[in-house]
């Protein structure tokens, strides 16, 4: 039985406890940790959980007996959380973004090799069954080769979205709708189709005064075979429409799930293949569904690799590659040209501090407030079956 305790006590946390709570052979939650002691102390009333409640993770460590905690704080604190944590030898399941910037990556994967024990950064997306059906399609070679994708990562916030005290700020939030929102596609990107060689982009704020950070971006996406990407990430979208977009040199394929197919006329103009649309629709069906999705999946996941039962599927490794690429994408942005990759540690973006440095701010920060009155969040769009 593996004894959990959950770091944070805002919106993200409920979905923690109640994933947890669907492996009650596997787990218990034991713990809980906030700031505010009070909100901690209210959370487990909420769940009905009756758990020890800490202040900050070094009195959690002297006091609680647990072998693994999710880290649900805001970005800025999620690298010394899970640094303490695996330093005093246990497994870690990071809310995402892994870190607001490289240089904590690598910290907390250094401290996880050092001690052994499991890192994992959320990417709850993938364990949705269109996601992994499309990866599947996507490794079939049915669409033929990918020449080129998009991802359309579009929310939608009211400007006191920004009013929280953490948010809209380099120095807490790390970044705005490409680091905090676009970070779910971004991963998914780098699943299905692996790193990009270079990124050109553009970012801005349209619609939120009371924030430092974008709520809109563009970027180009090079590949080394010369597929190209494109991701645009957007907080003024109604709607909250959000795509994933692949174009086979035989077929379209994308989520929520639709395939196209087209072959070419003698003059080159095309007609609809219906007969590859209806193989890859039939093999796309054929694929089993995932028995639990999302946060309760990953959460699974995490459980079974801290036993040993099954490989872990979102390492730190690849909560890096994602981190990576969105400061890839900020240092494109912010210094206007094109920026090649992998990043070296001397980058603009690879720090914290060389973020505060070289990012622009868009608007100055005026209202703050400690807490909304409602946690009531929206994780991720609808993706169809």
């Amino acid at each position: 039985m593996t004894r959990i305790a959950i770091v944070g006590a805002g919106a993200i946390c409920d979905a923690h406890i109640d994933a947890y709570r669907q492996h009650p052979d596997q787990c218990r939650v034991v713990a809980l940790v906030d700031l505010q002691r009070e909100k901690a102390a209210a959370k487990a009333a909420r769940h009905g959980l009756d758990v020890a409640v800490h202040a900050e993770v070094g009195e959690l460590i002297a006091q609680a007996d647990f072998d693994a905690a999710s880290v649900c704080l805001p970005p800025f604190a999620h690298a010394s959380a899970a640094v303490e944590l695996l330093r005093a030898g246990k497994h870690v399941l990071v809310e995402k973004p892994m870190a607001s910037c490289l240089e904590e990556c690598d910290a907390m994967l250094a401290a996880a090799a050092a001690s052994g024990r499991v890192l994992s950064v959320v990417a709850q997306n993938r364990f949705k069954t269109p996601m992994l059906k499309l990866k599947r399609v996507l490794e079939s070679g049915l669409a033929g080769r990918i020449l080129s994708a998009r991802v359309d990562s579009f929310w939608w916030r009211g400007d006191r979205y920004y009013d929280l005290w953490w948010r809209g700020t380099w120095e807490k939030e790390g970044g705005g709708c490409v680091m905090n929102h676009a970070v779910h596609h971004l991963d998914l990107f780098l699943w299905f189709l692996g790193p990009p060689v270079e990124v050109l982009a553009v970012t801005r704020n349209l619609a939120h005064p009371n924030s430092e950070v974008e709520d809109y971006a563009t970027a180009i996406l090079q590949y080394a075979d010369g597929a190209a990407g494109v991701v645009t990430a957007s907080l003024v979208h109604h709607g909250e429409d959000q795509r994933l977009v692949f174009q086979g040199e035989r077929a379209e394929v994308a989520v929520p799930w639709q395939v196209r197919a087209c072959r070419q006329r003698e003059n080159g103009f095309p007609d609809l293949d219906t007969e590859l649309a209806g193989q890859l629709e039939q093999f796309y069906r054929g694929l089993p569904d995932v028995p639990r999705e999302g946060h309760p999946g990953q959460i699974g996941n995490f459980l079974e690799a801290i036993a040993g039962t099954a490989a872990l599927w979102v390492d730190g490794r690849q909560g890096r590659a994602t981190v990576e690429l969105v400061s890839a994408i900020y240092q494109s942005a912010h210094a206007g040209h094109s920026v090649r990759l992998p990043l070296e540690a001397g980058a603009p973006f690879y720090t914290r501090d060389g973020i505060l440095r070289h990012a622009r701010r868009f608007h100055q920060k005026t209202r703050s407030i400690q807490d909304f009155g409602s946690n009531e969040i929206s994780l991720a769009g609808n993706y169809g079956r």
